[in-house]
């Protein structure tokens, strides 16, 4: 009898579950482009790398005018110097927030070197114009004049937009693939800060949400819908970014539109693989084929591998 029942509360425990995938509910498996690679740590954590340079770059020349072959040249390993950084025009209060950053990614590029080895930094276009191409690409049209990240305070919180969420969802993503502890807490320590940076960057243009871009006549807000949906685009894996302001449905329990950290319905962070970070960046669309932040492409293994293809 005890037997029985033990097996009909079983049975019972089962019936949700079947339940659930009989309506629907089981969600699909992920497209092809849209599934984990197969990694070891080291080259997982490597491919971090192209982004952390990314960032560091971006972030030193716009707060101090130079980059990392004059902070910290042991960190680029020999890798060219980045094309078109220079030193913003930004007002006290931005420039040392994003000084921080800056010092905070060379941080982050001697963790990783210490942790798992180094790679040679990339070739990176940080211009006036890889931004401006983007940016138009993301209004779906040309503007004039053309956008210019260093031009003043406002417009480089509106390029660093586009930079560390991209490590942050990357991050995201790294993690569950991680198999040694040492790598996982490496991993979580980058991506708490990361996350951090791109909170901050998102309240500070949040606060501005409502102001028109001059001269453009286009709000801060509109311009963060707009290179989400272009990011989205590029990644080819569905919705993973968000801008600042969203549709209630699309909100916080579906109680607000603010949308200062960009999460899916449960307010968890959404992730992204290694090939849509590059397909995001290259801004091509496809991981095989470079374009955009990095000309020639990205460097590690798993860059280099699907650079092959």
């Amino acid at each position: 009898m005890a037997i029985r029942t033990c097996f009909s509360a079983f049975l019972l425990l089962l019936l949700p579950l079947e339940f659930i995938a009989v309506m629907g509910v089981t969600p699909p498996p992920p497209l092809p482009q849209c599934r984990p690679i197969v990694a070891d740590d080291r080259d997982l954590i490597q491919f971090a790398l192209n982004l952390e340079f990314l960032e560091a770059e971006f972030f030193l020349y716009g707060a101090l005018g130079d980059g990392l072959d004059v902070l910290a040249p042991s960190l680029a390993q020999g890798g060219p110097p980045p094309v078109g950084g220079r030193k913003a025009n930004l007002d006290p209060v931005i420039r040392r927030i994003i000084e921080e950053f800056a010092y905070q990614e060379i941080g982050h590029l001697r963790a990783i070197t210490e942790s798992v080895g180094g790679v040679p930094r990339p070739r990176l276009n940080i211009s006036a114009e890889a931004f401006a191409a983007l940016f138009n690409r993301a209004m779906n049209t040309t503007l004039s004049p053309p956008f210019n990240p260093y031009a003043n305070s406002l417009n480089y919180l509106l390029a660093s937009y586009v930079i560390p969420y991209v490590g942050l969802v990357g991050y995201v993503g790294t993690i569950p693939n991680l198999v040694g502890r040492t790598n996982r807490e490496l991993v979580a320590s980058l991506l708490g800060v990361e996350s951090g940076q791109d909170a901050v960057i998102r309240t500070l243009l949040y606060l501005r949400a409502n102001e028109k871009v001059m001269p453009y006549g286009v709000t801060v807000a509109d311009f963060t819908d707009r290179i989400s949906e272009i990011r989205n685009r590029l990644g080819r894996c569905g919705m993973k970014d968000e801008g600042l302001k969203v549709p209630k449905q699309l909100g916080a329990e579906n109680r607000t539109t603010s949308n200062i950290l960009s999460a899916d319905a449960d307010s968890l962070s959404y992730s992204r693989t290694q090939p849509e970070i590059l397909r995001t960046v290259y801004g091509t669309g496809d991981e095989s084929r470079p374009g955009g932040f990095l000309p020639n492409g990205g460097v590690g293994r798993i860059a280099m591998r699907f650079r092959a293809t």
